[in-house]
């Protein structure tokens, strides 16, 4: 975030205002310390009110002096009216890019009036303002709603198309062309060479040809032979980040021909989501996070889904934190795994990346045959990448 002392006030040649309006290095300290707010000058009062806005008055580095006291960091002038008017005066003070961090960082701590603000095609992308505004657009009323879809379809499709360059190595090779000598797809020119180098002819010239008696196809089984993959994912309280994650992982997942994705939301009620894989932005706008934990119940859903068991993988994205009996969550993890679909459950993630599960659960789940482990969307796509791959073996 912007630091009072480190971005707006020590970089004055992003600023755009008057040169009088700029300030000096004590009067730089002198809003960092929060000591003498009297003493600066008119134009320095200006940086002073546009910071103040989110960081002063108990929000910022300059709102207590370092011997304990309370300073007022820099002016006691009033709030600015109108979120607009002061995403004005940011942009003249300190610059556009300045701007998108100062409106973000409000963001995040619960100003709903500037999020409209944020320009939508230079907002810097990241999880936590993805989290941030999900999570506020949750109560808003509809129009105020679509004038936020902008912002939250930029952050969505960034923070997809990164993803899915990240995982797009663990994905290769599984949307290759299987060999068949049935006619219908393209030929497959290298292997029917290979499958007729004992049919072969000289001709008068002295050339020899090779006579494809037997061609090769290229071509791929119908789709309902193909992989399917069942995320079944905690929307309970807490969840936010994992749901994100979860949410554009599918989305990537869900473009990969030989695997039909299914998404599974559940809290203490399961919600198919399957039809909006496709459009991650609708699938996060759908979600509601908070509730209960019925995991059993999730995974009898997700097998009911089941048609070819050795082809189809189900992954719960959870902390485990089972609010029914665990007999019941048991029960489903047996009758999936001996049934012989692959199972994996993913520990749910924080916002650092760290992971926050019940560990006696996910001993009883790995007992009853379903492996735990805390992995990243990356490391899912390998686990994905590798079942389907080790069919193709």
């Amino acid at each position: 975030s912007p630091s009072i002392g480190q971005r707006p006030l020590c970089s004055p040649r992003r600023a755009r205002g008057p040169a009088e309006a700029r300030l000096s290095a004590a009067d730089r300290w002198r809003r960092l310390l929060g000591r003498e707010p009297e003493r600066l000058p008119d134009g320095a009062r200006r940086y002073a009110q546009a910071l103040d806005e989110l960081y002063g008055r108990g929000g910022g580095e300059g709102d207590a002096d370092l011997d304990g006291g309370s300073g007022n960091g820099g002016g006691q002038e009033a709030s600015f009216p109108t979120a607009r008017e002061w995403s004005e005066e940011l942009e003249a003070l300190f610059g556009a890019d300045v701007r998108e961090e100062v409106l973000a960082d409000a963001g995040h701590t619960g100003r709903t009036d500037v999020l409209a603000e944020l320009d939508p095609a230079s907002v810097r992308p990241s999880m936590e303002l993805l989290t941030s505004v999900l999570n506020l657009a949750g109560g808003m009323p509809e129009h105020q709603l679509n004038r936020l879809r902008p912002l939250v379809r930029r952050l969505v499709d960034e923070l997809g198309r990164e993803l899915a360059t990240r995982l797009r190595p663990a994905l290769t090779g599984l949307a290759t062309p299987r060999p068949t000598r049935r006619p219908g797809g393209r030929i497959d020119l290298p292997r029917t060479l290979r499958a007729n180098l004992a049919h072969t002819r000289r001709l008068d010239d002295g050339r020899t040809v090779v006579v494809p008696e037997q061609p090769v196809f290229s071509t791929r089984s119908r789709r309902e032979a193909d992989w399917r993959l069942i995320l079944v994912v905690d929307v309970s309280g807490s969840m936010e980040a994992s749901v994100i994650w979860s949410a554009l992982t599918a989305a990537v997942l869900g473009g990969v021909p030989t695997l039909s994705t299914h998404f599974l939301a559940f809290s203490t009620q399961v919600a198919d989501l399957t039809e909006r894989v496709s459009d991650p932005l609708s699938l996060l706008l759908e979600v509601k996070v908070g509730g209960g934990t019925h995991i059993a119940a999730a995974l009898a859903h997700a097998r009911s889904l089941v048609t070819v068991p050795s082809r189809t993988l189900v992954a719960v994205v959870s902390d485990f934190e089972e609010g029914y009996p665990l007999g019941g969550l048991l029960g489903e993890v047996r009758a999936l795994a001996s049934s012989g679909v692959h199972l994996m459950g993913c520990a749910a993630l924080d916002d650092t990346g760290t992971p926050r599960y019940s560990v006696p659960v996910a001993r009883q789940l790995v007992a009853a045959g379903m492996p735990v482990a805390a992995l990243s969307p990356l490391a899912l796509a390998r686990w994905v990448g590798d079942r389907l791959r080790g069919e193709a073996r």
